[in-house]
């Protein structure tokens, strides 16, 4: 008996303890730091690391395409101010990762790629899908981490996701070797390792705004004839809504909101400059701009688009930012803040503009001229459709969704730029489009990130032909995850439109190929969805158009309208001819 309870203990003993490896390590750590979605592309060598993270409670939506992937990573972490995470194989996978990256770079939004990379023993002897992806991705990434051992993997996960959101947010790189993804350790080093990176994670602290730049600032906005309050997708990622409201209702100044700033506050608000643009920044005196940057977007602040004599109060989180613009007064902090701060400066001694202030009077008389203008232009029925008449019956088809208003996602030349000036954004975070880079090919991605971050919420894309053709193919990932997304595809044939070339232009040998402009006339672009299952329309009415809309809202379903406009109605600058 004693010998048989010898040779179980001996049994017992030479038992391994359970062991996990790096795809489980990565996930668990993905997990366990807050991670609840990913989006990527699988394959060779991180198919494993994305079953494993569905398996721990992330959700994984599998792309076609690692750009569309990463554009939903980068929107994603707009919309949730939680780093968007792209999961990428090697190489190629990597590569096309980086349009994602660099968007997030260029628009300041958190985002975290992680890319599969060849066994570290056969780097730079040409093994399968090789590239020195760290040194690939630099030019776009806050940081970038390679786990060179099973061990590392929950510290470097941690490192980029907290440097992701730092200071001003922007993209990282984890790189996964695939020897390290294949190592094992036990269950209880892993879970030891994954509890130390919780406990040493480090977040940046605020800087302190002096008491003096909050006096200075509210001093110029006090003494100011012709003040005026721009904010921009910065002071919407710092959810700055409420302060910027109060700011608004309390000193009675005129706002304009940059494109992705739409919805901050109403575009309907009586306060609203945007009909009264070129007249706002022309004439004002002292600007307050508060997470926007004096960029192309601006007019980089100068003249003669800006008064020589405007007086710049920047707020931006980025210090580095305030010393390129070097504006009058620059404040560094988190937009939210410093606009809480000013309230309460301004609380303790009020001033308000009023109505019936000569400079508020001439915004409000040259936005509604202009209003009236527009409106004017909107209601003819113009068939073949121009592109103002549809874009009229989207903007009331949006506006009469019960509820939380729809996220619109804009993309194209003239689409995007009609759409600006026609839509209307009510609620904060509700519109995205091409954003400070002018990318195409975002509209498929940014459409499925925010019918993830926002499932309560119907997704509404405005898309030109040109724009969604970057990413058409992922209307079959709509219909796979059974998204409330519904595409709208101006479809005026081509890139602006048609031909457009000159008599001069139509010459040599091969003069009888289609314009680089030109794509097929009147395309099935509807037909594209129905082939995975989902709805498609085509429209070439108001009435057709109506009844697209009211039925693809109402069903919260994906779907494709198919908008047949006149291949003449737009103008290659992306600008009609009318003035708003």
């Amino acid at each position: 008996e004693r010998s048989v309870n010898m040779a179980d203990n001996s049994a017992a003993e030479a038992t391994p303890p359970p062991s996990i490896d790096g795809n489980i390590l990565v996930a668990k750590s993905l997990a366990r730091l807050g991670v609840t979605h990913m989006f990527g592309v699988v394959g060779i060598p991180v198919t494993s690391l994305a079953s494993r993270a569905m398996a721990l409670g992330i959700r994984f939506i599998a792309f076609h395409n690692e750009q569309s992937a990463g554009y939903a990573a980068s929107a994603y972490g707009y919309l949730t101010g939680r780093p968007g995470i792209l999961l990428t194989v090697s190489g190629p996978g990597c590569v096309h990762g980086l349009a994602g990256l660099s968007n997030a770079w260029a628009n300041k939004w958190p985002m975290v790629m992680i890319s599969g990379s060849c066994d570290q023993r056969d780097a730079g002897r040409g093994d399968f899908q090789e590239l020195d992806q760290v040194e690939a991705v630099k030019a776009f990434s806050k940081l970038s981490e390679k786990a060179k051992d099973v061990r590392e993997i929950p510290n470097c996960v941690a490192r980029v996701l907290d440097r992701a959101i730092a200071g001003r947010p922007g993209g990282c790189y984890l790189d996964l070797p695939s020897d390290v993804l294949r190592q094992k350790i036990s269950e209880s080093e892993a879970e030891n390792l994954v509890a130390d990176a919780e406990k040493s994670r480090k977040h940046e602290p605020n800087r302190e705004t002096l008491r003096s730049e909050i006096e200075s600032a509210v001093s110029l906005l006090r003494k100011a004839e012709r003040p005026l309050i721009v904010f921009g997708k910065g002071a919407a990622y710092s959810r700055a809504e409420d302060e910027l409201k109060k700011l608004v209702e309390l000193t009675g100044i005129p706002f304009l909101p940059t494109p992705m700033g739409k919805g901050l506050l109403p575009d309907t608000h009586e306060l609203s400059a945007t009909a009264a643009r070129s007249l706002a920044i022309g004439k004002c005196d002292v600007a307050l701009v508060v997470g926007a940057r004096l960029n192309w977007l601006l007019h980089f602040g100068e003249s003669p688009k800006w008064s020589k004599e405007v007086k710049f109060i920047l707020v931006d989180v980025s210090e580095e930012e305030i010393e390129l613009r070097k504006p009058h007064l620059g404040i560094a902090g988190d937009a939210k803040r410093v606009i809480g701060l000013l309230n309460r400066e301004i609380k303790d001694d009020p001033f308000c503009l009023g109505k019936t202030n000569p400079w508020v009077e001439s915004i409000s008389k040259k936005a509604k001229e202009n209003g009236e203008k527009m409106e004017a232009q909107l209601g003819k029925d113009v068939v073949p459709f121009n592109f103002l008449t549809p874009m009229r019956i989207i903007r009331d088809a949006i506006l009469a969704v019960q509820g939380k208003s729809p996220v619109v996602v804009s993309e194209g030349a003239n689409t995007m730029d009609v759409g600006r000036s026609v839509l209307v954004q009510k609620e904060p975070r509700t519109r995205l489009d091409a954003g400070t880079w002018g990318t195409m090919g975002v509209g498929l991605g940014y459409c499925i990130a925010a019918a993830v971050a926002s499932p309560d919420r119907l997704v509404v894309a405005v898309e030109g032909d040109s724009g969604f053709g970057f990413s058409a193919m992922e209307v079959e990932t709509l219909v796979r995850y059974n998204l409330a997304v519904v595409v709208i595809v101006f479809n005026n044939g081509g890139v602006y439109g048609g031909d457009r070339r000159s008599p001069e232009e139509i010459s040599g040998p091969h003069k009888e190929d289609p314009a680089p402009t030109s794509f097929v006339p009147n395309a099935g672009y509807h037909k594209l969805i129905e082939a995975f299952g989902g709805k498609g329309y085509v429209v070439e009415t108001p009435d057709e158009l109506r009844s697209a809309l009211s039925e693809s809202f109402a069903a919260r379903k994906p779907a494709v309208v198919n908008v047949i406009v006149d291949p003449f109605a737009g103008a290659e600058s992306g600008r009609l001819q009318h003035k708003n």
